[in-house]
């Protein structure tokens, strides 16, 4: 032993079938390739509704190496995984999914990268076996945020990768009740080494994606990291008053020039009306999602409430 400790946090939501096969992969992953460190496995579990808790309850049991929290509800899947990255003990922590697909392959590849001094290791999908036409949405949107934003963001990382103990200290620090952590890692360590990788197909099981969900991590990392948002709204605005009054002008000027002739009708009223309705009612949502981004702050709710731990 080399007397350095290594963390691989877990998080998992319904991974019965993934739970057990990412703890032996881990393992032997570690006795084969990383002999010399100490390690710890641990599994944050978002309030499964499957047999995900029975399943880690039992790996505890056989290996005090493995750790458990259970949240007493879903907090998100934003919140739960962040919280566990602070309640690490190792000398770096390395956060993966519990669906294989974050190849468990790489953590020699990143401890290394760690042992050569680079404090947080960034692993960048390069190119992913999922969705052609969802990997095409998700660059796009990359690219979006990476404009708008001031802070450079970074392309491709869902949060897969390596983070030192100093790194971590740092998060325990901020004290931020919605951490988005691919925005915390872009502001907070701007000399991150990113390693590019292929995303694998899950092992087994459904994504817990849906639109809701990457609608929301959108809208977090918007109202986290950018001005634009409110700034767009506002410049539209301007716009369309601009042109309403514009056209307003031209059926005034054309009115009294061609007052017999000319039969503007309600078909331009309506039409505008709903228009400006529509514009109205986005810029509305919009700015309400900063307000509740807001308001989610201010309240400071704990991150997570624990159910129980098991092996601490």
């Amino acid at each position: 032993m080399n007397g350095k400790k290594i963390s691989i946090m877990i998080p998992c939501y319904n991974e019965e079938e993934n739970a057990f096969e990412i703890y032996k992969a881990v393992k032997n992953e570690i006795a084969t390739n990383l002999p010399k460190y100490e390690y710890e496995i641990v599994f944050i579990d978002n309030k499964s509704k499957d047999k995900t808790r029975e399943i880690i309850r039992a790996i505890c049991q056989t290996d005090k190496n493995v750790k458990a929290i259970f949240n007493i509800k879903n907090f998100g899947q934003f919140n739960s995984p962040y919280y566990a990255l602070t309640q690490c003990t190792g000398d770096c922590v390395i956060s993966m999914c519990a669906d294989f697909q974050d190849p468990v392959e790489l953590i020699p590849e990143m401890v290394h990268q760690w042992e050569d001094g680079n404090k947080v290791i960034c692993m960048v999908k390069k190119s992913s076996k999922e969705s052609k036409l969802m990997y095409f949405a998700r660059s796009c949107y990359y690219k979006l945020i990476k404009r708008l934003s001031d802070v450079e963001q970074i392309e491709h990382f869902t949060g897969f990768g390596l983070y030192d103990k100093s790194f971590i200290e740092i998060l325990r620090n901020l004290k931020d009740s919605m951490p988005f952590i691919r925005g915390i890692v872009a502001e907070y360590s701007p000399d991150h080494l990113e390693i590019p990788y292929e995303q694998a197909k899950r092992r087994a099981g459904k994504t817990h994606n849906n639109f809701y969900t990457l609608y929301d991590a959108a809208m977090l990392s918007f109202t986290s990291y950018t001005k634009a948002g409110l700034r767009v709204v506002t410049f539209f605005g301007f716009f369309v008053a601009l042109i309403s009054l514009l056209v307003s002008l031209v059926y005034l000027i054309y009115k009294l020039t061609h007052w017999n002739s000319f039969d503007a009708g309600v078909a331009p009223v309506i039409i505008g009306l709903f228009f400006v309705g529509g514009v109205q009612l986005g810029a509305l949502g919009f700015i309400g999602e900063y307000i509740m981004n807001m308001n989610q702050r201010l309240i400071n709710r704990p991150l997570v409430i624990e159910e129980e731990r098991i092996n601490w």
